[in-house]
């Protein structure tokens, strides 16, 4: 058979349907990933007045601590695998047990210290049964064909779902808060109407990627034999390395967000649209990403986006700082849309090249560890997303930012205003600047087939 009808064959074992199937679990990945990541540190702060260092500890060992347990589930879904042929009860486990803990973490009935440990617990509880739902559901391109071209082509239809899931949990989330009254009611609203979404988007995906054959190897490996088999792949970590820099830095603008909204734009229902600008365009702009990659190389076009984003994130300090009234509003919001199109690279193109370097890691270990390197990317990106807010909060509170209620509003100092609009612009700009040196070693270390189309 020719390589062409090889791949053919590969692709139309991804129909359209199955694609479909596969990319709705991204809806709810999506709106885990982002609702917290924008509204939780937020919540505490101004709604159940913990004071912000306090909060930016909560926001951030939780999902430490997830960092641990992911690598854990990795392994266990390669044995999973190995026994029953399939990921699917580690799948449909996470998607029953996500939506109930995430909808608990905005239902705490106290405030200050007692609230801090209420957010705390449910939010370790929740970031476990996203790492049981998560793990598997990375894995899963990797196992669904062999050929590069088709497996891009399966991550750009789940970022272009995911894309909606963050579209809808910034727009759509702070929206129902307000409508509800904002406060502890607005946040409980949102938090059981979310939930459900997610309950339901996760569940297709848990039992209608049941075909996938997974192949891991011929015996399950454990965790510590697994990371001493992928401690050679040298490629993996380098991309790694950036897509945590680079995560750490959008999760720090999206804490930012909803503070600039208020304190910087003057109103908190600015925190939708602002989100809505930096993240609506990456809809449109992942497949113009995807045939950019195809035409110039996805390193290529990666390390563009990143360059682009950095100098995008970099102007919003003279756009929301030095400008001011509706001059400064429109400026911020028109850079938001420029960074969006950067954003749909930094999704799609960094998951596209994960499966490579999967599947090159086989012939020096005689076995594909789907689950183990997918336990390692995920708990990566769930250090990143948790690095952000927590660096974030922690950046208040040395400025001096102080936390209130609703009822008891508080004005912030100039040195607390500068501290919120540097978080939302150079920070996350040097973060960006500094993953570009990981890039460049992922590409000395490997020469990836780059005029792969995605199809």
């Amino acid at each position: 058979m020719t390589t062409a009808a090889r791949s053919a064959d590969l692709a139309d074992e991804v129909s359209r349907s199955r694609l479909v199937v596969y990319g709705l679990g991204s809806v709810g990945t999506g709106l885990f990933s982002t609702v917290p990541g924008l509204l939780l540190l937020y919540f505490m702060t101004d709604a159940l007045g913990v004071p912000a260092g306090v909060a930016g500890l909560v926001v951030t060992l939780p999902k430490a601590w997830d960092v641990l347990v992911n690598p854990w589930v990795g392994a266990a879904s390669d044995r999973e695998a190995v026994r029953t042929g399939g990921r699917t009860r580690l799948l449909v486990a996470g998607a029953l047990a996500l939506p109930a803990a995430f909808a608990a973490m905005f239902l705490s009935p106290m405030t200050g210290t007692g609230a801090a440990i209420w957010v705390a617990v449910t939010f370790v509880l929740a970031a476990g049964a996203y790492s049981l739902f998560q793990v598997p559901y990375v894995a899963l391109p990797t196992e669904m064909s062999g050929d590069p071209a088709v497996r891009t082509r399966i991550t750009v239809w789940r970022i272009v779902f995911l894309t909606l899931g963050i579209l809808v949990a910034g727009g759509v989330a702070p929206a129902l808060v307000g409508a509800a009254g904002n406060g502890r009611t607005g946040y409980a609203v949102m938090a059981v109407t979310v939930g459900a979404v997610i309950a339901v988007v996760l569940l297709v995906p848990a039992l209608g990627t049941r075909w996938v054959r997974s192949r891991p190897g011929p015996e399950p490996l454990g965790l510590v034999p697994a990371f001493r088999t992928a401690r050679g792949n040298r490629p993996f970590f380098a991309l790694l390395v950036s897509f945590v820099l680079q995560a750490a830095a959008v999760a720090i603008m999206l804490s930012a967000a909803p503070y600039v909204a208020t304190h910087r734009l003057g109103d908190y229902g600015l925190t939708s649209v602002l989100f809505v600008c930096l993240v609506a365009p990456s809809a449109f702009a992942v497949p113009l990403w995807a045939r950019g990659a195809a035409r110039w190389g996805r390193l290529r076009c990666l390390t563009f986006a990143t360059c682009g984003y950095a100098l995008g994130a970099a102007a919003l300090l003279p756009a929301a700082g030095v400008t001011s009234g509706t001059a400064s509003v429109v400026a911020t919001f028109a850079l938001c849309a420029l960074l969006g199109v950067c954003f749909a690279a930094l999704q799609v193109l960094p998951l596209a090249l994960l499966p490579d370097t999967v599947h090159e890691d086989s012939a020096r270990t005689g076995r594909i560890q789907s689950g183990a390197f997918t336990g390692l990317w995920t708990a990566g990106e769930t250090f990143g997303l948790a690095a952000g807010p927590g660096a974030y909060a922690l950046a208040l509170a040395a400025t001096g930012f102080t936390s209130s209620t609703p009822g008891h509003p508080v004005a912030q100092t100039a040195t607390a205003q500068t501290g919120i609009l540097l978080g939302f612009s150079v920070v996350p700009a040097l973060l960006m600047l500094l993953s570009l040196p990981a890039l460049h070693v992922y590409g000395r270390r490997r020469a990836p087939r780059e005029t792969e189309s995605p199809r």
